[in-house]
């Protein structure tokens, strides 16, 4: 059964019917899961269809069965270039120059991304604005077609995911209770993360966004649990990502400089209250303590805190030498360090000693 609709999707290629190839090979998927080359037969059909991120998730398929297949390796190079992932696509096509050295559309395609990544290293972020009078209307629907796909699979997801992000990393959690770790697969590209769930007996969810931002994808990490899927990206640059996808509608995303934040610098959290200035408040309840009239004991008191505050250790360690029964207070160590402080009453008063 197979075999027969592989061969059928081979007619479909040749009479460019690239949706229905596509379709057989899903169908022929269904009956032959293992086998490499349907993988990488749809990824073309994908390719063909501008269906770019899941081109790759087909190819990564494909080489997961069969890593010493080229085809896929072709395939995901292909991919990649037209996501813009120039590195990725370009780590691929080695490796898969490797398996079939005398295959040129491999050299052919490894040009072409050393090319493009050295035009990549030039580009001024303002030329992203140009018009599009210069682009020709099929590259337009291309453009389009990418984050509009990207929106349709992910609508109405079987898992719920979310995100949140530092400087240097986006942390996506998947909540999808009790999977086996076996039945996951995560896969990172330069600005591409593929996760795929395939649990027998259910439908296989795929979630496969074009990022914001660049990653380092030797760098990234995932952790099955029990009741979600943690999957942490390391960012190639420290930019704020304004969503998890990619879309050519977002500003240029601005830098954040790390390491301009000290150690005494209170970070600032989102609030509806009005922001206070904790130090500057600080300081004003110093000031007015400090200015503040008093009379009798509590000016003395205060009297005493103050040059307590200002004192070195000896001065403090004298003031608070008690023997005298807090009849005499000195602030030179030297002088009552040694010795026994006597204590002195007031005119008129008697020196008693206090029974417990």
């Amino acid at each position: 059964m197979a075999s027969d609709l592989e061969a059928k999707a081979k007619e479909a290629f040749v009479e460019d019917h690239f949706e229905l190839a596509g379709d057989l090979l899903t169908q022929a998927i269904h009956h032959e899961p293992n086998k490499a080359e349907l993988y990488a037969d749809r990824a073309q059909a994908n390719i063909k269809l501008n269906n770019f991120t899941e081109a790759v998730a087909d190819a990564n398929k494909a080489i997961e069965l069969n890593p010493s297949l080229p085809k896929p390796y072709l395939r995901k190079g292909a991919a990649c270039i037209k996501l813009e992932e120039y590195q990725t696509a370009k780590a691929a096509l080695e490796m898969g120059a490797s398996l079939s050295p005398d295959n040129s559309r491999f050299a052919d395609l490894i040009k072409e991304c050393d090319k493009l990544i050295a035009e990549e290293s030039y580009t001024i972020p303002i030329e992203e604005k140009t018009t599009t009078e210069d682009v020709a209307p099929k590259d337009v629907q291309q453009q389009d077609d990418l984050p509009e796909r990207s929106t349709v699979a992910v609508t109405k997801p079987k898992y719920r995911h979310e995100f949140y992000q530092k400087p240097d990393q986006v942390v996506i959690t998947i909540f999808a209770k009790k999977i086996p770790k076996e039945s996951i697969t995560v896969d990172f590209g330069e600005q591409i993360l593929s996760v795929s769930i395939n649990v027998p007996g259910e439908d296989a969810f795929v979630f496969q966004p074009r990022l914001f931002g660049k990653i380092i994808p030797s760098r990234c990490r995932y952790e099955v649990l029990s009741t979600k899927i943690e999957i942490r990206l390391v960012k190639a640059e420290p930019i704020h990502w304004a969503s998890l996808e990619f879309t050519r509608d977002i500003t240029v995303a601005q830098r954040v400089n790390t390491s301009s934040v000290t150690g005494s610098q209170r970070l600032s959290y989102p609030s509806s209250k009005p922001t206070r200035d904790w130090d500057k408040l600080e300081a004003q309840v110093k000031k007015e303590e400090k200015d503040e009239k008093l009379d009798g004991d509590a000016a003395l008191n205060k009297f005493f805190r103050e040059i307590y505050q200002d004192a070195d250790e000896d001065t403090r360690r004298a003031m608070k030498k008690w023997k005298s029964n807090g009849t005499v207070l000195s602030t030179n160590w030297k002088e009552v360090g040694s010795k026994k402080v006597e204590g002195s009453p007031p005119d008129g008063m008697e020196l008693k000693k206090w029974e417990y």
